[in-house]
């Protein structure tokens, strides 16, 4: 099952728009029907693929449909068929033509028959089954990659493969020399703006074999390629069965990232529910599969360019790459930042998680990074308020830290706290502070930088005066004249303390 502004949202990554809007985008959908022009009453279920059905006769099939929603391939409708799906409570989403009926239908089926899965972790695998059956059809070895050249699956036949074939299956990624070799030969320019097959000639000078390619595309958007090791360029029967063998593939990746973006809206959802303060902590910790004793809040943003907005999407998908896989956290994405609950009580874990996310951002990316301190279910809204506050930190650091932690940034915190609260207006107006900032102003003088000196060092001439670069007994001459403009009672511990604390905000 899953809400009809679930779909919407998803369905909107493939060039889908709303032809007539929903009175409500929580109503759940719980099955899929395909138009069968037989059915004297279409739509029974919750969703209606109109395949087959052309704008023209659109206001037919919504007069007699009992869907909410239908879905279209096309363009646009004319007034007579919106009108009535307004009549009858029918919401319309027509979708960019260029994406099949195959792999429309595979999206919302996995969407909404699979919603109910989505909390148990699931990885393509069946990708690895299709990289056989496609092996045997084609009489070669197959890898299926996706747009970053990450290997998602490949043949268990590779008893032909080269020495870069091998690097790439075992590194689950192909070798940047490898890579650049196939820039150079136009390889993935070729499959940015072509569907039709490519042979490669052979990478090595010792090896035979060469590579057919294949893009594997859903609409426009390339979603990654399959290779195909041979030494001929193929064709007929076998060119055919990599072009299919694609189409295959789209399916299965487009339903992957539907199942993946359900599971990403689950967790993020319950992430967000312990983030403000969930009744029931420790039992949505134990659905989320965290069970340790304690726990620290990871708030991280992104910043890409030098550009002062925040790229959290970015963030958001390296956090949460790997479902069906082992991952150390649990990630939500929240206005501009993604938060991790990580099952640690020691700061080493998370840090290394930041290090390790900084470096799956390479490039010109600037990720900053704050780590809450170790907590209790119920005090997971403490470690997320600490974990913004490191962040806050980590912005005005000139450093490159991967993460500002709490533990080790509490003082700054304090600082920055009090900082806000002088702010808002909420220090004194007056006071020994106030009286020397106004003197140095007007008379420029060095009182305020000479009493920070005496307070730091804890009343030592000797240590101010070299801080400050001048005499011990300027310093005693300053001390006296500050005297004199206020009352500094300096042998009053609460007082030193006030000074300090003003002198920091």
């Amino acid at each position: 099952m899953v809400k009809l502004d679930r779909l919407i949202n998803v369905l909107g990554g493939f060039g889908a728009r709303l032809g007539s809007p929903p009175r409500s985008r929580s109503t759940e959908l719980r099955s899929v029907a395909l138009h069968d022009p037989a059915d004297p009453a279409p739509g029974g279920e919750d969703v209606l693929l109109a395949v087959g059905v052309e704008a023209s006769g659109a206001a037919e099939l919504l007069s007699a449909a009992h869907a909410s929603v239908v879905v279209f391939r096309c363009a646009d409708l004319d007034e007579q068929a919106l009108a009535a799906a307004r009549e009858r409570d029918v919401t319309v989403v027509l979708v960019d033509p260029a994406v099949s009926w195959g792999q429309l239908a595979g999206v919302v089926y996995g969407l909404v028959l699979e919603g109910r899965e989505t909390e148990a972790g699931r990885g393509p695998t069946d990708l690895f089954a299709l990289a056989d059956a496609l092996a045997d059809s084609v009489g070669g070895p197959v890898t299926i990659e996706d747009h970053r050249s990450g290997v998602l699956a490949y043949s268990s036949r590779q008893h032909s493969a080269d020495r870069a074939r091998m690097a790439t299956i075992l590194g689950r990624q192909v070798p940047a020399e490898i890579r650049r070799k196939l820039v150079e030969r136009g390889v993935f320019r070729h499959l940015e703006t072509s569907d039709e097959p490519i042979f490669v000639a052979p990478l090595e000078p010792e090896s035979v074999h060469g590579r057919a390619v294949v893009a594997v595309r859903a609409g426009k958007e390339l979603l990654g390629s399959i290779w195909v090791l041979t030494e001929h360029e193929l064709t007929g029967a076998h060119q055919a069965a990599l072009v299919s063998g694609a189409r295959t593939a789209a399916l299965h990746l487009l339903r992957a990232r539907a199942s993946a973006d359900l599971e990403r809206q689950v967790e993020s959802d319950l992430v967000i529910g312990l983030l403000e303060g969930h009744a029931d902590a420790a039992a949505v910790l134990s659905r989320l599969g965290l069970r340790s004793r304690r726990h620290r809040v990871v708030a991280v943003q992104v910043h890409v360019g030098g550009a002062p907005e925040a790229v959290p999407l970015l963030a958001f998908e390296r956090a949460t790459m790997g479902f069906g896989w082992s991952r150390p956290g649990r990630s939500a994405l929240f206005a501009n930042t993604v938060y991790t609950i990580l099952p640690h009580e020691d700061a080493e874990p998370a840090c290394e998680w930041a290090r390790a996310l900084v470096r799956e951002l390479a490039g010109d990316s600037t990720v900053l990074v704050g780590v809450g301190g170790p907590a209790e279910p119920m005090e997971l809204v403490d470690s997320r308020r600490e974990a913004d506050e490191s962040l806050a930190i980590h912005a005005k650091r000139a450093d490159r830290v991967p993460a500002v932690v709490y533990d080790d940034a509490w003082h700054e915190i304090m600082l920055r706290r009090l900082r806000h609260a002088a702010a808002t207006g909420r220090a004194p107006d007056r006071g020994p502070v106030v009286e020397l900032r106004r003197h140095d102003r007007e008379h420029g003088t060095s009182y305020v930088e000479t009493l920070r000196a005496w307070l730091e060092c804890q009343g030592d001439l000797g240590a101010a005066a070299a801080r400050l670069g001048v005499h011990p007994n300027t310093v005693r001459y300053r001390m006296r004249k500050m005297a004199e403009l206020t009352p500094l009672v300096l042998d009053d511990p609460d007082a030193r303390l006030a000074m300090i604390i003003a002198l920091a905000v």
